[in-house]
C-alpha cells in the first residue's frame, strides 16, 4: 500500500484555475463608492435589528449549536407574512422554525423587491426563496378561483429557477414538491426542464432549468414560448456566482435581457393606454432581434453593464449608432414599470473587483435588497477543523486514519457519512483505490460518470451513508443531510472551493468536523486561513495572497521535484 502514494494522484492533477477575483477585503464591507441604493439585511452577533427592507427583527442568541442557525423562538412562518396554508405545509414537512437567513429573506421576497441572498452553505437558502414564491403563486391561484376577473385572465404567473446543472435542478424540484397540502399533493406543479426532460405538456407553476435548456425552449427561432415569457413573474438564479461567470455568463445575461425586454414592452403598453396587449409573440420576438430602436436600447444596456465589468455578451449583433442616440437611449431605458422580480442566491459572492459576481449584481440591480448570512466567507462556529501536515511517507496513513475516525454510527441520522475531496477525476480514482486496498468501501463521484450514475450514487449515499470520494462537483449546492465529516485529501486551490467543501458539514444547525491534509507547500496558506478564522476575517483574504505564496514555492521547489509537483497543484 505504501507504494501507492497520494503524491501520485497529485502529479496526475492539472493546475486548476485560481480565484483571481477575491481580494483582501470582507464581502460585508462597503466602500464609499458603492451604490447608496443597495439595501442590506444584516445578521450579526450583536443583536442588531434588521434594516427597513426586512419586515422582522431577528437576533443571534449565541455562537454555538442550533442557535447559530435558527431564528428566535418568537419568529414563526406566519409572523414572516406567510399564509396559513404554506405555514402548515412547512410544519408538515418538518420545518417548524425558520432559519436566520429564511427569516430575513422571506419578508424581502414577499415585498416584491429584487433580492440578493448571500449566505453560508447550509443556512437554508433554497427554502428562503422557494417558500415565499410558492406562497405568492399558490395564493394567486386560489384568489383567481374566487375572482372572475383573475380567472378570465389570459396569462398565468410562473416562476423560473435557474441552476448550473441538472442534478441541482432535480434537487430544487424535490424540495419544492415536499411542501404539500392536506391531501398530500404538492401545493404547486413543479417540473425540471433540462437534460432529457423537455417542455412539459401541462405547464407547471415553477419551472426549474439550466440557462441553456431554457434558452433552447424559448428561443424564438425554435419554439415560440411568448406567453410563457410574459407570464414569468419571478426569476431565481441559484448558485448565482457560478451563473454569472465563465461559460454560463453570456446565456444568463441574455435571459435577463429577454425578461427585461418583456417588462419594457408591457410598461410601454400601459403608459400608452393601448387596449391591444403587446405580447411577446413570434412577431415581437423577431422585432426583438431586429427592431432598430429597441435593439439599440438593449445593446446600450448591455454595454453599460459589461463595460469593464463583464465580457461582451452574445446577445445580439452589434449595431453602430451616434453618440447622441446612445446617450438618449441610456436615459430612456431606465424609465419603465417593473413587472418581474429577480432573486439571486449564492453561498460565495465576492463584490471586490470589477468582474466578480457581486460587483456585476450591484451594477445590474442597484435597488436590490441584500440579505447576508452571519458566517458568509467565514468560519462556522459549529464546525471543528483538524489540520494535519503530511509528507510523502505519512499522507496515505493519515488519510486512512482520518477516514476511519468517523466509522461509528451517527447518533442523529443512524448512519455515518464522510465526504473525501480530491481535485481531479484521476485523484478521486487514486484515493478510492487507496481506501479499497485498506479494506474501506467507498463511492466515487466525478464529472466522467453519467448523470444517471451520479444520481444513483448520491441517492445511495443519502440513504445508506458511507465514504463518498468526490471532486468539487459535489461541493456546490448538493444537499446531503447529516454529513458528519469532510476530508480534504487534496487541499483546496481557491477560496470558493474551500468554503463549499467545508460547507458540506455543520449544516442546518448540526455540528461537523473537517480534516484537511496539507503538505509543506501549503503551510503558509493554511496558516493564513487559520489566522483569518481566529480573527473572524473572511477566508478569501488568505487566498488573495497566492502570488507571494507562489514566489516562495518557486524558491523551495528546486530541492524536491515531488514537492514541486504537489505545490503546483495545491497553490
Amino acid at each position: 500500500m505504501s507504494s501507492t502514494s497520494i503524491l501520485h494522484f497529485c502529479s496526475l492533477s492539472t493546475t486548476p484555475k485560481l480565484l483571481s477575483h477575491l481580494k483582501h477585503c470582507s464581502f460585508l464591507s462597503t466602500s464609499s463608492s458603492s451604490s447608496a441604493r443597495i439595501r442590506f439585511v444584516w445578521l450579526n452577533h450583536s443583536k442588531r435589528v434588521f434594516s427597513s427592507s426586512a419586515a422582522v427583527a431577528v437576533a443571534v442568541p449565541s455562537k454555538s449549536g442550533r442557535d447559530t442557525f435558527f431564528a428566535e423562538d418568537s419568529v414563526s412562518w406566519k409572523s414572516l407574512g406567510l399564509s396559513d396554508q404554506i405555514s402548515q405545509a412547512l410544519s408538515n414537512a418538518g420545518f417548524q422554525r425558520p432559519s436566520l437567513v429564511q427569516a430575513a429573506s422571506v419578508p424581502s421576497i414577499l415585498s416584491g423587491k429584487d433580492v440578493i441572498i448571500a449566505a453560508e452553505t447550509g443556512s437554508g437558502k433554497t427554502h428562503s426563496y422557494l417558500v415565499p414564491l410558492i406562497d405568492k403563486l399558490y395564493n394567486g391561484r386560489h384568489d383567481g378561483v374566487n375572482d372572475p376577473e383573475q380567472a378570465s385572465a389570459p396569462l398565468r404567473s410562473f416562476s423560473v429557477v435557474l441552476c448550473p446543472n441538472v442534478l441541482l435542478c432535480e434537487q430544487v424540484v424535490r424540495m419544492a414538491n415536499s411542501l404539500s397540502g392536506d391531501n398530500g399533493e404538492p401545493l404547486l406543479k413543479v417540473a425540471a426542464v433540462c437534460g432529457r426532460q423537455g417542455w412539459p405538456v401541462n405547464e407547471p407553476d415553477i419551472i426549474v432549468s439550466t440557462p441553456v435548456a431554457l434558452l433552447n425552449n424559448i428561443d424564438p427561432k425554435k419554439n415560440h414560448r411568448s406567453d410563457f415569457i410574459r407570464g414569468v413573474k419571478y426569476v431565481v438564479f441559484d448558485e448565482a456566482d457560478m451563473l454569472l461567470c465563465g461559460g454560463f455568463q453570456n446565456h444568463v445575461i441574455r435571459l435577463i435581457h429577454m425578461f427585461r425586454f418583456d417588462e419594457k414592452l408591457l410598461s410601454r403598453m400601459n403608459k400608452s393606454g393601448s387596449e391591444k396587449p403587446l405580447l411577446l409573440n413570434s412577431d415581437s420576438l423577431s422585432h426583438f432581434e431586429g427592431e432598430e430602436d429597441l435593439q439599440n436600447e438593449s445593446i446600450f444596456e448591455a454595454e453599460e453593464i459589461s463595460e469593464d465589468d463583464v465580457d461582451a455578451v452574445d446577445f445580439m449583433e452589434e449595431t453602430r449608432t451616434s453618440p447622441a442616440n446612445k446617450k438618449d437611449w441610456r436615459r430612456v431605458r431606465k424609465i419603465y414599470e417593473r413587472s418581474k422580480q429577480y432573486i439571486f442566491v449564492a453561498a460565495t459572492l465576492p463584490v471586490n473587483g470589477k468582474k466578480t459576481a457581486g460587483a456585476v449584481l450591484k451594477k445590474m440591480f442597484p435597488d436590490a435588497n441584500w440579505v447576508s448570512g452571519n458566517y458568509l466567507h467565514q468560519h462556522n462556529p459549529r464546525l471543528k477543523e483538524k489540520w494535519i501536515e503530511v509528507t510523502t511517507d505519512t499522507q496515505v496513513d493519515a488519510l486512512i486514519e482520518a477516514v476511519k475516525l468517523f466509522s461509528s454510527k451517527d447518533h442523529d441520522a443512524g448512519v455515518s457519512r464522510t465526504m473525501v475531496f480530491a481535485n481531479t477525476v484521476e485523484a478521486v480514482q487514486a484515493v478510492a483505490n487507496i481506501l479499497q486496498r485498506a479494506g474501506i468501501e467507498c463511492y466515487r463521484y466525478h464529472k466522467d460518470l453519467s448523470l444517471e450514475e451520479r444520481a444513483e450514487t448520491l441517492n445511495n449515499f443519502r440513504e445508506k451513508g458511507g465514504i463518498f470520494v468526490c471532486t468539487d462537483a459535489a461541493a456546490r449546492g448538493v444537499d446531503i443531510p447529516n454529513v458528519s465529516h469532510v476530508i480534504q485529501a487534496d487541499f483546496a486551490t481557491s477560496a470558493v472551493d474551500f468554503l463549499h467543501r467545508v460547507g458540506r458539514t455543520a449544516r442546518a444547525g448540526h455540528f461537523g468536523v473537517v480534516t484537511s491534509l496539507y503538505t509543506e507547500s501549503n503551510r503558509d496558506l493554511v496558516n493564513a486561513i487559520r489566522t483569518a478564522e481566529k480573527l473572524g476575517q473572511p477566508v478569501e483574504a488568505a487566498f488573495s495572497r497566492k502570488r507571494s505564496f507562489r514566489n516562495k514555492l518557486k524558491k523551495r521547489g528546486s530541492n524536491n521535484s515531488g514537492d514541486r509537483a504537489t505545490a503546483e497543484m495545491m497553490v
